[in-house]
């Protein structure tokens, strides 16, 4: 009954982490401009990973029906820090690097929807050897977006289908996000790959608590021998994590924020060609620190 148990609760976890891995994705982000930094100390396996993200998109109006196109892209470099000795060669392992090049188009629907489609090829690797064919994957979302900011208890519904090559689902997965400002103080968003509570204590100031995926599928260029003498060629975390947070908004779409919890489940891997598993790195709960600016549309 155990084993039946745990392995639901896995399935239903890699379920939503493949949600994640679509519509979260380093490219397909609803801000215009983002600095960050995000800090996972080390734990009881003796790993700590650092991350710095840069975003920038650039939404460019083709007529006057408020046709927009969108262009942008995405950095991301994480290094991850190893204390503990593992039986195989680390020297490979210490510094990735994810690009994504953004392109999408944003219409209107009908009176009431948006319609958002976005496509994002994206370059994750460690970029040992130049680049190469297993560095490069693709993103794709298409969501329909309807808000109303002015209503007496503003909300925005965000409804799609999104499909990333680093899932290994040969389908789209579904996208959903909800948010309501049901109080003048008070707001939630209910969705993957985020949901939060929120309480707005003036314009200037919000704390939230939220729960949230985040994780990265990376190429490793020269495979990892395991004494197995199975190869590992992916390396990928997957966490699903709960924390509070602080937002000062300077302005109405900028604002600084600095997040801290810890991660409730957590799969660091090594993973082979199929993107089967061949070596756990990381299953211990881990802080989680971030913090950054940011210049959204919401």
């Amino acid at each position: 009954m155990k084993t039946s148990t745990r392995n639901t609760t896995n399935w239903i976890f890699g379920f939503f982490l493949g949600i994640f891995f679509c519509c979260s994705g380093f490219g397909q982000s609803s801000d215009i401009f983002r600095l960050e930094y995000l800090n996972i100390p080390e734990n009881d396996t003796g790993i700590k990973t650092q991350r710095y993200r840069f975003l920038f998109n650039l939404p460019i109006k083709l007529n006057e029906k408020k046709d927009y196109l969108i262009t942008g892209m995405e950095y991301n470099k994480l290094d991850i820090g190893y204390s503990q000795d593992f039986p195989f060669d680390r020297s490979e392992l210490i510094r990735f690097h994810v690009v994504d090049l953004n392109v999408g188009f944003i219409t209107k629907w009908n009176e009431n929807w948006n319609l958002v489609t976005i496509i994002t090829p994206r370059l994750a690797s460690n970029f040992t050897s130049g680049t190469i064919t297993d560095d490069f994957f693709f993103n794709a979302t298409a969501t329909l977006w309807k808000e109303k900011p002015n209503a007496e208890k503003p909300f925005r519904i965000v409804l799609g289908l999104s499909y990333n090559s680093t899932t290994g689902l040969p389908v789209p997965l579904p996208l959903i996000s909800y948010y309501k400002r049901f109080h003048p103080k008070w707001s939630y968003t209910l969705g993957i790959p985020r949901s939060n509570f929120k309480y707005h204590i003036s314009k200037k100031h919000t704390f939230e608590m939220t729960m949230l995926f985040d994780g990265y599928f990376i190429n490793i260029q020269e495979n990892i021998v395991l004494p197995d003498n199975q190869l590992g060629s992916k390396i990928s975390l997957s966490a699903l994590v709960g924390a509070i947070g602080y937002q000062y908004n300077i302005s109405k779409r900028m604002s600084l924020y600095v997040l801290g919890g810890r991660s409730l489940e957590q799969e660091g891997k090594l993973r082979n060609d199929k993107r089967g598993d061949v070596f756990l790195l990381n299953d211990e709960s881990n802080l989680y620190l971030r913090t950054g600016f940011k210049i959204g549309i919401f």
